[in-house]
């Protein structure tokens, strides 16, 4: 198991520096010469498209914080074919955006070496694949602190920048505002939608981010306003500060506005932060791209080895190495721009199948899909987005399209010829399906795997109550029955447990009844009655749709919690009936209870609830 080191500033840091690079330090002057000033809105509009995936993210990351947390969601939900395709594009797109970053940080040694051989770039890129694959593999700790002097450098540079620059801004130099068609700023809201894209790494490694419930949503959300925020501002302060034609594809736009508004040294520290930036980048990707292949082989989608961590670190070493062989051999051999622009296309198709992820899980029935962060607007915004994605596809060109294809294609035989034979595992659609069309559902292997994500991520360490009940037998009646009918059943279910014939129990039941009501609000009541015995104590479940009558007086009963013990065990049973008051005050307890399609769901149910356990 991953050690749980990243706390919130962890995660922030991973996301906004994964935000943080070319998009910013390169992208706006070839962005100025589409849309003009008006390219600060497309930026704006860029983060606008952003969080709908954002927040669909942080839902199912909650649901489930495991590594390849993007893979994991989606193989989960749409089953092992989609998953492969996925598991794997998500792997090889963040893979080669962290080169992209640090053949970035190459180009930075050139420019400061401009009389350097050819092949500077490249030794200085691998260089530093090296350096942050040593980081990673040695500790996350280490890598999550890294990252946070990382970022909180670069942040600090980029509001120094437009503190600095805001006072020389020109207002002249954003008329004409929209000097193209109203079309180009969301044509260029596309092309500088990727820079946002970085936001969704922090998901695949969410196994390792210690109150997920609470750090990875508001790291994520943070670091998306916060760098949002700053996008904006740092292009609408360079369109101030330099002339269109000045500014019109430049590839260094930020530095030569920090040489206006800051001096010939404002040049260095603009250096420094696009080091930073792709510092960032690409110790954010390797981490996050590790993960991928180490989730797709504990599920047996790729070879064992890829889930080994090291005994001494903690970290996936195996897949940690596997990534850097990649990264190097990319660095070393091969062009980057088609394949950069194929990498933001995969990305961008990850983005689709999350959005139709959260979607499948929210409405499968599974009772063990237990999100802490709710996406709003479910399932409008994200089938809204998922149709304005495939237009940001469809514009990115034949060749990305081709290579995405062809790369599918290749994902869907190793599925055939690798997966297909060894993997049967049922999906959330699959589930989906089956309970649109019948009401008796068999219990699948993903709930109860969601069953344990989920208590491993709240950290609940089982008491004597869910022992009970994880072995208590339990009543789900579909017809309307009065008391005496209720405790008859009781009776005959807990005769084998107690070893006491079912006449016995009976008239234990009514002799209680008959002392004082045990209905304790409309709709619910707690039976319970003393044994004979030592150390003696059971649990029945009970569900009754259409009612069970105890009065005419009275609403039916449709929940019961038959608790049965020994005198010995009076304090116990007290604390039992404090439990269950517990339980059935959850909020949503009552739609869970009765949306629940077989007896192990509703246990489930008691054993997720939030209660504290002592």
């Amino acid at each position: 198991m991953l050690k749980k080191e990243l706390g919130f500033f962890g995660v922030f840091s991973i996301a906004a520096g994964a935000m943080i690079s070319s998009g910013l330090f390169v992208l706006p002057g070839l962005a100025f010469a589409k849309a003009g000033p008006a390219m600060i809105l497309s930026y704006a509009l860029a983060g606008v498209l952003m969080i709908p995936t954002l927040l669909a993210n942080a839902e199912l990351a909650t649901a489930m914080p495991k590594s390849g947390g993007s893979y994991f969601v989606v193989e989960r939900s749409l089953g092992p074919a989609v998953g492969t395709i996925a598991g794997l594009a998500n792997w090889l797109s963040i893979a080669l955006k962290a080169c992209f970053a640090m053949i970035g940080i190459g180009a930075l040694a050139e420019f400061f070496m401009p009389d350097s051989p050819e092949w500077t770039i490249r030794v200085v890129a691998v260089a530093s694949c090296l350096f942050f694959l040593t980081v990673n593999t040695v500790s996350v700790k280490g890598t999550g602190r890294l990252q946070i002097i990382f970022v909180a450098a670069l942040i600090g540079i980029l509001i120094f920048y437009v503190v600095r620059g805001f006072p020389a801004v020109d207002v002249k130099r954003y008329v004409p505002f929209m000097p193209f068609s109203a079309t180009s700023v969301f044509t260029v809201a596309g092309m500088v939608f990727i820079s946002f894209g970085g936001l969704t790494k922090v998901v695949d490694v969410s196994e390792e981010i210690h109150n997920p419930e609470r750090n990875l949503p508001l790291g994520m959300i943070t670091a998306f306003l916060v760098v949002n925020i700053l996008y904006v501002l740092v292009v609408f302060v360079t369109v101030g500060l330099l002339d269109a034609g000045e500014l019109s594809m430049s590839l260094m736009p930020i530095a030569l506005g920090s040489k206006v508004s800051i001096g010939n040294w404002g040049v260095i520290v603009v250096a420094i932060a696009a080091f930073l930036a792709f510092a960032t980048t690409a110790n954010a990707g390797i981490m996050s791209a590790s993960r991928t292949p180490m989730a797709m082989s504990r599920d047996g989608l790729l070879p064992e080895v890829l889930s080994r961590t090291s005994g001494r670190f903690s970290t996936p070493t195996f897949s940690l190495a596997a990534t850097g062989i990649f990264m190097v051999a990319v660095m070393s051999t091969l062009s980057l721009v088609d394949l950069v622009k194929t990498a933001s296309t995969m990305m961008i198709l990850m983005f689709i199948l999350m959005n139709v992820s959260v979607v499948i899980m929210r409405y499968s029935g599974m009772q063990t899909y237990r999100p802490k962060f709710f996406a709003p607007l479910n399932p409008y915004l994200p089938i809204l987005t998922i149709i304005v994605y495939i237009f940001l596809i469809a514009g990115m060109g034949k060749v990305p399209l081709v290579l995405t294809g062809a790369f599918c294609l290749a994902a869907v035989v190793w599925y055939l010829c690798y997966v297909q034979r060894k993997i049967d595992r049922e999906s959330a659609i699959v589930y989906m399906v089956k309970n649109i069309v019948s009401r008796n559902i068999q219990r699948t292997g993903l709930e109860e795997e969601l069953k344990q994500i989920a208590l491993q991520r709240d950290q609940v360490e089982p008491d004597r109550f869910d022992s009970l009940v994880k072995d208590c037998g339990i009543l789900d009646i579909n017809k309307k029955i009065n008391a005496c009918e209720l405790f008859e059943l009781a009776s005959e279910a807990l005769s084998k447990r107690l070893r006491m014939e079912p006449r016995e129990i009976y008239d234990l039941f009514i002799e209680r009844e008959k002392e004082s009501n045990t209905i304790i609000r409309p709709g619910l009541a707690i039976p319970h009655v003393i044994v004979k015995g030592e150390h003696v104590f059971q649990v029945l479940l009970v569900r009754c749709e259409e009612g069970i009558v105890f009065s005419d007086l009275q609403e039916p009963v449709r929940t019961a919690f038959i608790l049965i013990g020994s005198a010995d065990e009076r304090n116990y049973h007290l604390r039992a009936l404090m439990t269950v008051a517990h339980i059935v005050s959850e909020e949503g307890f009552e739609d869970r209870w009765f949306r629940a399609k077989n007896a192990e769901q509703l246990r489930d149910i008691v054993l997720l609830s939030g209660r504290s356990r002592t």
